[in-house]
């Protein structure tokens, strides 16, 4: 089963390597995927312009940037609130990653802080203070990895 089922397989090693390294040359990454440099040149341009690669970014490591503090928050909403709640979320200390789902709750997002204290007013003045906000669950994160996308 291909990880990235639109691209081909040179598209898919050029991605590959991207994940692995975003700040590498374009030599470098024709050299990693098996390429000339003028094809790699034409496929990066290609998936950046087609919108497959983003962007660039580097990898914070929330710990040691203070952040020590990860939960998972499961929150259910009144469905007809759910834009509006958004836009109010993009502001919410730490957070990292808001996903709006089908299932038990409407709603998965992760955040990252430095304290008990600062999850304490993200859950209970920010979240459970909305009177959109039907009710929440907070799972505390003890350990994680981070895999690249693509494996």
């Amino acid at each position: 089963m291909d990880v990235f089922p639109a691209l081909d397989e040179v598209d898919e090693r050029l991605v590959r390597a991207l994940v692995a390294d975003g700040r590498m040359s374009v030599s470098a990454l024709a050299e990693r995927a098996g390429v000339s440099r003028a094809t790699a040149y034409a496929r990066f341009d290609r998936l950046i312009e087609s919108g497959v690669v983003g962007g660039f970014s580097a990898r914070v490591d929330p710990v040691k940037a203070g952040l020590p503090l990860t939960a998972l928050i499961l929150v259910n909403v009144e469905q007809h609130a759910w834009q509006a709640l958004r836009r109010e979320w993009k502001t919410l200390p730490g957070l990292e990653y808001l996903a709006f789902t089908s299932g038990g709750f409407d709603v998965v997002m992760l955040v990252r802080v430095a304290d008990v204290v600062a999850l304490r007013d993200v859950v209970l003045v920010r979240l459970q203070g909305s009177p959109h906000v039907r009710s929440t669950q907070t799972i505390f994160i003890l350990d994680e990895e981070r895999l690249p996308l693509g494996g």
